[in-house]
């Protein structure tokens, strides 16, 4: 075997550990996206869950007292990710709102409960 045989193979092994690795970070960025994409869709599905909830209560709001109701569904997940209404249902809401300042207060509070359950003893 000569010296260009040695440093050809090892050049293989490099080439193919380099491809390897690749491959696992394709994996592992598509594994992360299919998460955002399945949490993205969880907050979608909890804003209609939550018109849908107090629409009831709305009509029996509008029926008893006369009242014009609107139900305005802000939904934060709790790793912080909104929907696209968010900011125009927020601009139905009087006062000043952040959302930088919603979202990181639901990771805050996250953050509280996962220390809280691993400070737990089994």
């Amino acid at each position: 075997m000569t010296q260009f045989d040695t440093l050809n193979s090892k050049c293989i092994i490099t080439t193919v550990i380099i491809i390897i690795i690749i491959i696992i970070i394709i994996i592992i960025i598509i594994i992360i996206i299919i998460i955002i994409i399945i949490i993205i869709i969880n907050v979608v599905q909890k804003e209609a869950e939550k018109k849908l909830k107090y629409k009831s209560l709305c009509i029996e709001m509008q029926r008893m007292w006369n009242l014009k109701c609107t139900i305005i569904p802000v939904i934060i997940g709790a790793t912080g990710i909104v929907t696209r209404n968010l900011r125009k249902n927020l601009e139905a809401v009087p006062g000043k709102h952040s959302i930088d300042s919603l979202q990181k207060t639901a990771v805050l509070g996250t953050s509280h409960i996962i220390r809280k359950v691993l400070q737990c003893e089994a």
